[in-house]
């Protein structure tokens, strides 16, 4: 018979404490501590069955529970992973996390590394299932309640709004903060003078581009101020946004916007209503404008990779389309947009000419393609690509571009190397369409031959098992896979209408419709397929 007690398993204990906000931490004696000391007394409690406190500390004061990104509870998880903690201690569950999916995951943790999870004035124990059942059920009205003090909040700021307080924040440029609690802000008489000038030279110029040209050619700059830190924000060159920002900010008028309505403030206005009806009809019409014959969201092929050398801002793609209806694309220096070309003396470039000139580049620099990006962009089939994948395959092949206006050349660094090169761009000033309809239909690829290229360029891609299906097809080019199907059946067309629409130049080959050709390809007989492409030819003109 075994006599000897049952030696006790050791655990040491970390006590983990939090509390929301900072409030009260400068005192001599926090909850910080109200929570430890409670701690260490049911530690002591314990000391019958092996419990230590570890002396470490592992207190997050000000930190949220929403969230586990806390310095005191990363260093415990990390204690936990070497060994340290075997035990983790807390006053109630909130304490440790108020989300009921962090928690899960802690406890996950804990139970991974053989730690036990004990709250004091909630009794229960993780190793057991009704233990489990307990604490799930405590997180879950602990988050509910952080659920319901958010909403609370929120709806306590919108009432705020809604009667026309100001919540705090930088003040708006011309105002400054009043002791006053009852209205916290009030017009700064040494910067009202300032805003009223904007609100004037933009009826006077009609344009927020020149007012900001104008605003930082006086010396004027934005409002500064110093963080506790020691660091100075603000007090930059007004760009054309401030600008704008300061136009459409309702509080000049002494009133606040919630949600999309405006509601009275309690601070005095800066700007008179009847001025501020003016400027924002006008900053209506002008936005009106950019949208009917300005895109600057569209795309070019070096979106996103082109920037200005001279300043080093990118170089934003748009298009206006003229009287004619004929859209004319260009690249312009964003920080020239926003600034003027007293900042940068960039001008609208010609964005067709600029693609042309990197992609005969590339042609020309590209000696051994390895890949199917390379391979694309020297094959015949480039031109029959839809413009996403050759955007796509144009950013594979280029790491960074810039353009430099003084010299028109253009940089690049490739894909996979630190090398720049540089080269003559071709920029040529966009002509009008000429109006000869026979030409410009005669000088246009004719659709149908784009496709009979794509075609065979697939065609050859499957036969070499550089593609192996359909599926990798339509990833490539961004085409779907039926639409695949249909251009590949251009294919069964006889040798002899294949050669007349790669080679002929007819007034009608432009105008003949893909579908047109799919209902002569599915005749088998090739003789058959000659007489009905005759009578296609014509009956188009």
């Amino acid at each position: 018979m075994n006599t000897e007690p049952e030696k006790k398993k050791h655990l040491v204990c970390a006590i983990y404490t939090r509390k929301s906000t900072t409030e009260g931490l400068d005192q001599e004696f926090t909850s910080l501590d109200n929570q430890r000391e409670s701690a260490e007394n049911y530690i002591k409690s314990q000391q019958h069955e092996g419990w230590t406190a570890s002396p470490e500390l592992y207190d997050d004061g000000g930190f949220t529970g929403a969230n586990i990104e806390r310095p005191g509870l990363k260093k415990l998880l990390s204690h936990i992973k070497e060994g340290k903690i075997n035990c983790v201690v807390v006053y109630k569950v909130d304490r440790l996390s108020r989300s009921l999916l962090d928690f899960s995951q802690l406890l996950e943790f804990f139970d991974k590394h053989n730690v036990t999870f004990v709250s004091i004035t909630q009794h229960f124990n993780t190793n057991t299932s009704m233990g489990r059942l307990t604490l799930n059920i405590l997180l879950s009205f602990a988050q509910f309640e952080r659920e319901i003090i958010s909403e609370r909040t929120r709806d306590k700021l919108g009432a705020a709004r809604k009667r026309g307080q100001w919540l705090g924040g930088r003040p708006p440029f011309g105002y400054k903060y009043n002791p006053n609690k009852k209205c916290k802000i009030l017009i700064n008489p040494e910067t009202t003078n300032i805003v009223r000038k904007v609100f004037a030279l933009y009826l006077e110029k009609n344009s927020a581009l020149e007012v900001a040209q104008y605003m930082n050619a006086t010396g004027q700059r934005t409002s500064s101020w110093t963080t506790k830190a020691g660091k100075t924000i603000g007090g930059a060159k007004y760009s054309l946004t401030r600008v704008v920002y300061m136009l459409k900010n309702p509080a000049y008028i002494g009133k606040v916007k919630y949600r999309g309505e405006i509601y009275p403030g309690t601070w005095p206005a800066v700007i008179d209503c009847e001025t501020w009806a003016q400027v924002q009809a006008k900053l209506e019409d002008h936005r009106k404008e950019r949208k009917s014959f300005r895109n600057s969201g569209c795309g070019g092929l070096l979106s996103k990779i082109l920037t200005c050398k001279a300043c080093g801002s990118a170089m934003v793609h748009t298009y206006v389309l003229k009287k004619n209806r004929r859209k004319y694309r260009y690249y312009y220096c964003s920080n020239a947009q926003k600034r003027g070309q007293t900042e940068c003396a960039i001008r609208y470039v010609n964005a067709q000419a600029l693609e042309e000139s990197v992609e005969k580049f590339l042609r020309g620099a590209i000696r051994n393609p390895n890949t199917a990006e390379a391979e694309a962009i020297l094959s015949p089939v480039w031109e029959s690509l839809f413009f996403e994948e050759k955007r796509r395959i144009i950013r594979a092949l280029i790491a960074s571009a810039d353009f430099d206006v003084k010299s028109n050349r253009i940089g690049l660094i490739l894909a996979g190397s630190t090398e720049r090169l540089e080269f003559d761009a071709n920029i040529q000033k966009i002509h009008a369409p000429t109006r000869d309809g026979k030409e410009r239909r005669l000088s246009k690829e004719p659709p149908v031959r784009k496709l009979l290229l794509l075609a065979h360029h697939l065609d050859q891609h499957l036969a070499q098992g550089k593609i192996k299906d359909l599926n990798q097809a339509s990833a490539w080019t961004g085409i779907s896979q039926s639409r695949l199907g249909h251009i590949l059946g251009l294919l069964h067309l006889s040798p002899g209408i294949q050669a007349e629409i790669m080679a002929e130049n007819s007034l009608s080959l432009p105008n003949i419709p893909e579908y047109k050709l799919r209902n002569i390809s599915a005749e088998v007989d090739w003789k058959q397929q000659d007489v009905l492409w005759q009578n296609l030819k014509r009956t188009i003109v």
